[in-house]
Order: C-alpha cells, then structure tokens, then sequence
C-alpha cells in the first residue's frame, strides 16, 4: 500500500475515532462538573499535567529509535528491525522504572502545588496521585511496541486500539459518576480498563509480528547504537526545554492562583484540544510517509511536499483559530456558564492570548512533525531549553502582575521563538535553501486570517447580542463562508492548493 493511501487510512479511522471520543468526553465532562467539584477537576487536570512531566524520563529515545526504524522497514530488513527494538524495549522498562522511582519521590510535595483544594483531604490527594502515576508506568512496558506499526505507517492500529479503549472508560466512568459520584471510583475503572488494554495489545502486536519473540537476536554495531544515543542526547535537551514550555502552564496556575482555575482552564484545553486533535490526526498520520519519502526521494520533491503541507496547515489552523477567537467564549457560556455561574469563564484577554498560541502551534507542529520525520535533532539541541527558561521566567512574573494572562503572555513569546528558529534550519539542513521564502508565505497567511477575524470580530458584535444555540449556529456558518471563501480567493490559483486539488479530484475519481 502507497503513502498517500497509508496516510489516507491513518487519517480515516482518526477522525472515526476522534468524534466517537470527542461526542463521549463532552458528556462526560459535563456530568462531572454536575456530580463532582470544580476542585476535583483542577486535581484532575493538574496531575494529569505532573505525569506528562514525568514523561520526561523518556527523553526522546522513541523519537530516536522510531526514526531510526524508518530505513530498514523501508527494505524489510527483519534482522535489523529486532535489533532496534530489543534496544527500544530495554531502554523502555529501565524509564518504567525511573518514572516510578520519580513519581514516589514527588509525593511529598504534592501539597505545596495543590493551592487552595477545598475539601480535598491531604491523604485523598496522595491516593489520587498514586492512581495516575500506576498508570503511566504501566504504559512504558508496551507503547515500545507501537514504533514498529506507525514506522510501517500502519497509525490506524494504535488510533483504533485507543479509540474503543476511551470509549469503553468513559462509558463506565458516566455510569460512576450517575451512579455513585465518586472521585475515587472514577479513577480506579479508569485504571482497571487501561490495565486489560495494555495486556490485550502486549499480546496482540507480539501475534502481529511473532519474529519479535525471536531470541536470537544481533546486537547493533557500535555505529548503530552511537548514532541512536547522539540523536537521543539532542532530544533530551528537546524534551527538558519542551516540559519547562509546554507542561508547566497547568502547574503554575495550580501553585499561584488556585486548583479550582486549572479545572475551569481544562475546559477550554478540552473544547480546543478535541479541535486540535481532529486537525492533527491529518498531520501526525503522515510523520511516517514524511520517514518514508525521505529515505527514498529527492530534496526538491520533499521540499515541494513540505510546502503543501504546509500551506495545508496554515488554512487548517487558520479557520480554527479564526473560529475560536469568536466563538470559544459564547460556547463556553451555552456549555457551563449559563448553568453553573460565571465562575467557570476565563477573562477575554488570557482565552485570547491563548488562542493566539493555538495558531502558532499549529505551525511548529508542522515544523516539528518534518524535523522527526528527518531525524533533525542536533541542530536547535538548545532551542526548546531557552523556550523553557523564557516561558517560566515571563509567566512566573506576570502571573504575580496581571494574573492567567501573564502566563499565557510567556507562553507565546517562548512559542514564537521556535516559530522563527525553526524554518532556517530545516530550510538549510533539508533542502538546501533559503527560508525566506518561508517567512513571506507566513506573513501573506497571517495577515489574511488576521482580517478575516477582524470581520468576523465585528459580524457578530451584532449577530451574538444574544447568545443562543441559534445565533451561535448562524455566526459559526458566517465564519465558515466568510474564513474559507476569503482563502480560496486569497490562493486558490498557488501550486500548493493545485497539488491538493489534484489529490482529492484522484480520490474522487476513483469512487
């Protein structure tokens, strides 16, 4: 099967998958802001966040060793793919173990990043804390497995296994919470779900591919295993500079203003990140056709493909943006505040800033998802450290001065820093070329979804003097019409828009 029609696959079961969750996660956060407190969900949200940072002691072997697998899947290289992932299992039960060892040693000092918890007991929010950290150690002893299948492109495996998985927890997560509203409860079906997973997939990918039960396996050459360790060190610097920017937000929020904020943010993280999620099932389903297409065609063609995913990019995250910046708050007031009171809405300027940070991210997914795909690590290694220190320097100041918005302030300044960095790399190391060609495109797309949000900014000054279901419906079109109208006009008549013409006109034909 080709890349295109890999990728195409990859993208299907996402969206599938996607929406079911999506339709499912909604109902279940509504229930539980109705059955439990807003304390609980900040606690929520706060050590989900901790163990992302624990996360850390994975340091970017998977990125590593997942790139590395790219050419001898390409050639069907059996002998070499058992080497890679004999290498990728034991590094991934030696981090098991260092991220069970760290979470324990955290635990102490939980209370002094819980401000404010209510009547959240000391002992209860050691026992929560505990549940999370089970099981993100669970998951390093089989995600190992899934480098294999999203190398042969195969994404749509793992996007099913999770999607029926997340089904089944919020499935029984809304009977618990119906049923006996317990915190408790909630987080141990969780637990007991992704457990039997995690069992169910070890199984099935070991049937999948039976040659990695093999015993006889050749070491890799000195070459081989040094190459893997130099991209891994780059991304430790990657990944320690990326927690400090990215995972830190919920965090300083919980620590300087109070726990029940980071549960009333996780509601506008919930309404973006499931947008965010659609669009990037599109963009992280072709990371290993991206490893392919490097490992076997020309600069120019991999150049023209970046720019058209680009291009892509830039239309797909415009029109969220766009749609965010006028429509975020009036469905955050239908969703929760028109019920449970103006406590759950974040003042105008911080969910602004915030979405402006959407926008920007989309473009260094972009730029993020190529430099994995051809194994550029090396090269911005201290990048994402002087993003981190940036980030926490600004936000920790201005959250003392002007509150949520001072965090997001540093949040999109250290983004923006990645935002000019990274092109003049890839440009160079990649193909050979100048970025200035780059920057211009940027300039032309941000100054047309700049305007069109201007417009529709003072559209619906008139059309949402009212917030209903109705007039919220009616402005959501009026963005639709007016953001992708403007764009087709603005570069319809590019060879990046006519190569995606050409693909969708090819899948058309084919039906």
């Amino acid at each position: 099967m080709g890349r295109v029609k890999l990728a195409a696959k990859n993208i299907t079961f996402g969206y599938i998958g996607q929406l079911a969750t999506a339709l499912m996660s909604f109902i279940l956060r509504s229930i539980f802001i109705y059955k439990l407190s807003k304390d609980l969900l900040g606690v929520n949200a706060l050590y989900s966040n901790i163990l992302s940072l624990l996360s850390m002691a994975e340091l970017g072997i998977g990125t590593a060793l997942n790139f590395s697998l790219y050419v001898p899947v390409a050639r069907k290289d059996t002998e070499k793919i058992k080497s890679y992932m004999q290498m990728y299992r034991k590094a991934y039960h030696t981090i098991a173990i260092v991220v069970a060892v760290i979470g324990l040693i955290l635990t102490p000092f939980l209370k002094y990043l819980v401000k404010n918890p209510g009547n959240i007991t000391p002992r209860d929010l050691t026992f929560y804390y505990l549940i999370f950290l089970f099981n993100t150690v669970g998951t390093y002893f089989v995600s190992y497995k899934y480098s294999l299948v999203n190398a042969e492109q195969k994404n749509y495996i793992q996007t099913n296994i999770n999607t029926l998985t997340k089904i089944i927890t919020v499935f029984f997560q809304i009977i618990v919470l119906l049923v006996i509203p317990n915190f408790y409860i909630y987080l141990l079906t969780d637990a007991a779900i992704q457990l039997v997973q995690k069992l169910f997939v070890s199984r099935y990918l070991d049937k999948l591919y039976p040659y990695l039960r093999d015993k006889d396996i050749t070491p890799l050459t000195k070459e081989e295993h040094d190459e893997v360790w130099s991209k891994t060190k780059a991304l430790v610097l990657h990944k320690v500079g990326d927690v400090a920017r990215l995972q830190t937000d919920t965090l300083i929020i919980s620590a300087f203003i109070e726990v029940g904020i980071a549960g009333v943010v996780d509601n506008y993280t919930l309404v973006t990140g499931t947008i965010a999620n659609f669009v990037n099932i599109i963009f992280n389903s072709v990371i290993s056709s991206f490893g392919n297409l490097i490992a076997t065609e020309s600069k120019e063609k991999q150049y023209k493909l970046f720019k058209v995913y680009r291009f892509f990019a830039s239309w797909v995250y415009g029109f969220s943006a766009a749609g965010f910046f006028i429509l975020l708050q009036p469905l955050i007031y239908l969703w929760i505040v028109r019920r449970h009171g103006p406590s759950w809405m974040l003042p105008t300027l911080a969910v602004y800033l915030f979405i402006t940070d959407y926008y920007f991210k989309g473009d260094r997914i972009v730029l993020s998802n190529y430099k994995t795909a051809a194994g550029v690590f090396e090269q911005d290694k201290y990048l994402a450290l002087i993003q981190g220190f940036v980030n926490l320097v600004i936000s920790i100041v201005l959250v003392q001065k002007i509150g949520l918005a001072g965090i997001y302030v540093g949040t999109v300044v250290s983004g923006l820093i990645a935002n000019i960095t990274k092109p003049v790399i890839i440009y160079k190391v990649c193909f050979d070329k100048s970025s200035s060609s780059y920057f211009l495109d940027s300039a032309k797309y941000i100054l047309t979804e700049a305007a069109i949000i201007v417009a529709c900014f003072f559209i619906s000054k008139a059309v949402l003097v009212n917030i209903t279901i109705f007039t919220f419906v009616i402005m959501g079109i009026i963005v639709t019409v007016i953001f992708n109208g403007v764009f087709w006009i603005m570069f319809h008549n590019t060879d990046e828009y006519n190569y995606l013409l050409g693909i969708i006109k090819s899948k058309l034909s084919r039906k």
